[in-house]
């Protein structure tokens, strides 16, 4: 799963619902199989099943081999049960790379690996300019602070501090200035032609630099942007008889300490290239008995992807990568072994369904729920005949018998249904009825499709590498399961019970900055822009008129280039404040105006 958001015995159940039993002879759901599917696909072998890797593609054959073991019908592409699309996966340093000082008429190269390291949203390119020390790159006015308020940097380079002046402590309030690429966007827009960070000398040096760490969702930040090893950073300072420790000293106190550094020039240039791979949902059909209703689809999902070797997904994100496995039991082999035990499950009921049932296993969820994008972009069954989602990601650690679901609020029949199978199971139920929470059944909600999400809640192992099989509750698993087959059964040929709704009021949740649109952007395009892939009932952008499709590229007078971008605007966005969006809508430029409310935390 990408964020938090989250038996009677089977004898007893059996005895009380013997029709639609989990427990059916040649169909039966068991704990054991369910910690069998989640033990392979969370072993080594997989290498944590990151979209693009060998790993995944194992996953993929083997979530394949038993959809045809179950009788689904293929629905990938060309007769496989394979949807193939492109993902960009990371970025690799290129042969024109170099960076070089000039004080004076010293010219002075810097060794890259061993001195500097481009960072991957950079732009690739080549660029000149005057250097300017900058001290940590923050304009934060309501903090009265503005590292750039006595200084032009226009055309020039920037040489900032990482962290913040009161370093890199969480409860402060400049905490949320300290990304690099908040950093690096602030000095583009005051018009840097490049950008290097230096670590302050309070804090330990970084080993090789921090690496070449890859954020699919930031890329291209539109600024040329490099990591100087410190003690270069310091020798540069030198020249213009300035001590970082000095420097650092005056900053915590807010003195604003920035200055051109005199007679030196930055000759750089960036070169780096995109690592693109294909990665794969798998699609398998099982189709209904009923030729009135078989066209009537239950798309059932869980994404099978986890992070691999780690990174800045893991919530270990400064380990060395390469150190340790993150296998994903929970997170979400156990979503894809609910998949495939209700596929078995269902193919032995066949005759009794009357619409048909979709299997989707999602690819690069981790990377901004790209699978199921691209799916609803390119549907195998038309998106008209799916009449409901169901969702499970990370379902596998049943604590106090305590279940989580998202969606409750996009049907005004889900609520009655679900309590109604549970009377049956037993379950402590957590309804939500926001379809919005950080999985795949989002992509579906903006399609107005009614959704279910079910969860068993965060934990202390979420994209940790503890997050192995032998923390997962087969039998807490097999109860939610119960519970999700029965409902399947409840919706199967009375399909047009279950009606959308819009959530009103939804959760505001985005964090980070104090101002909600309700916007939600689609993670998987990057047309020079944020395109939306639907806004949030009742929101800002619902009222101002925003809609799927539409490509925001410029907010508040400030070009929108990317998805970082646009975080950074409503950082400095006010609420109550009539605020200008330009968008691009079927290839023609509108301005909407837009009144942005407080943000309120969600649950």
């Amino acid at each position: 799963m990408i964020k938090e958001g989250l038996a009677f015995i089977a004898l007893v159940y059996i005895t009380l619902f013997p029709v639609f039993s989990i427990g059916k002879q040649g169909g039966e759901i068991t704990s054991q199989e369910i910690i069998s599917h989640i033990r392979y696909l969370s072993s080594d072998e997989l290498q944590g099943r990151k979209a693009g890797t060998q790993g995944a593609n194992i996953a993929a054959k083997y979530i394949a081999e038993e959809f045809s073991k179950a009788g689904l019908k293929p629905l990938g592409d060309q007769g496989t049960y394979f949807q193939k699309f492109p993902v960009l996966y990371g970025m690799k340093i290129g042969d024109a790379n170099s960076l070089a000082l000039e004080y004076g008429k010293r010219r002075e190269s810097i060794r890259i690996g061993e001195d500097y390291i481009p960072i991957s949203f950079s732009s690739t390119g080549e660029t000149t300019g005057d250097l300017v020390f900058a001290g940590y790159g923050i304009s934060a006015p309501e903090l009265n602070y503005d590292d750039y308020e006595r200084i032009d940097i226009k055309d020039k380079i920037v040489l900032v501090l990482r962290f913040t002046p009161e370093s890199n402590v969480k409860d402060s309030p400049f905490y949320t200035y300290a990304p690099l690429r908040y950093k690096a966007i602030n000095a583009r827009k005051k018009g840097a032609k490049g950008i290097i960070f230096m670590t302050p000398s309070s804090v330990e040096e970084e080993a090789e630099l921090g690496g070449l760490r890859f954020d699919p969702s930031f890329t291209d930040s539109g600024i040329q942007a490099v990591v100087l090893r410190r003690d270069i950073g310091k020798t540069i300072l030198s020249y213009a008889d300035r001590d970082l420790k000095s420097l650092e000293l005056a900053l915590s106190n807010k003195k604003n300490s920035s200055f051109n550094v005199p007679e030196t020039t930055v000759y750089l240039q960036t070169d780096l290239i995109a690592e693109r791979s294909y990665t794969t949902n798998v699609i398998g059909l099982l189709e209904g008995s009923n030729p009135d209703h078989k066209r009537e689809v239950i798309v059932i999902g869980a994404h099978y992807d986890h992070i691999g070797l780690g990174g800045n997904t893991s919530r270990h994100g400064d380990e060395k990568k390469g150190d340790k496995i993150y296998n994903g039991a929970d997170d979400n082999a156990s979503g894809v072994s609910g998949l495939l035990e209700l596929a078995e499950y269902f193919s032995h009921e066949k005759e009794s369904l009357d619409s048909s049932l979709l299997f989707v296993a999602f690819s690069a969820e981790e990377l901004g729920i790209l699978g199921s994008s691209y799916y609803v972009k390119n549907p195998k069954i038309p998106l008209e005949n799916a009449k409901a989602m169901i969702n499970m990601d990370m379902i596998g650690r049943l604590k106090n018998n305590e279940l989580t679901v998202f969606g409750v609020g996009s049907s005004p029949a889900w609520q009655g249904l679900i309590n109604n199978v549970n009377s049956g199971v037993g379950l402590v139920l957590k309804l939500r009825d926001s379809g919005i929470a950080p999985s795949d059944q989002t992509v579906f909600y903006t399609k107005n499709i009614p959704v279910l999400h079910f969860f068993t809640g965060i934990h202390s192992d979420y994209h940790a590498p503890s997050d192995e099989w032998q923390k997962i509750n087969p039998e807490g698993e097999e109860k939610v399961l119960m519970l999700i087959s029965d409902l399947i059964l409840e919706l199967n040929g009375s399909l047009d019970m279950i009606a959308f709704s819009k959530v009103k009021g939804e959760e505001k949740s985005p964090s980070g900055f104090n101002v909600y649109l309700g916007t939600i952007p689609d993670y998987s395009e990057n047309p020079d822009g944020v395109r939306l892939m639907g806004v949030r009932g009742g929101s800002p952008a619902e009222k101002a008129g925003l809609k799927d499709g539409d490509v925001i590229i410029e907010f508040s007078g400030e070009r929108i280039t990317n998805i970082y971008d646009y975080v950074v605007a409503l950082g400095e966005a006010k609420a109550g404040i009539k605020t200008d969006i330009m968008i691009k809508r079927d290839k023609k430029l509108m301005e909407i105006m837009i009144v942005p409310e407080p943000r309120i935390d969600g649950e």
